[in-house]
């Protein structure tokens, strides 16, 4: 998540909300729970995220998206 490029559209909450969350700043932020949503949730809200704030990589530390 980078808090720089968030603009608290909460596409991602909406989408995701066991993963993600609106802090104080209304600024998304991950949850650290062990109910998370499937990783096919996730990368969708991070498809929906308007300023590709959500960057997802594999177990490799390889970017999945934003390609």
């Amino acid at each position: 998540m980078d808090r720089d490029l968030c603009i608290g559209a909460a596409t991602c909450v909406a989408i995701a909300s066991k993963t993600f969350v609106l802090d104080s700043e209304a600024k998304a932020v991950i949850l650290n729970t062990l109910e998370q949503d499937a990783d096919n949730i996730i990368i969708d809200a991070a498809k929906g995220c308007p300023v590709a704030a959500i960057i997802i990589e594999n177990d490799k530390g390889q970017r999945i998206f934003p390609a």
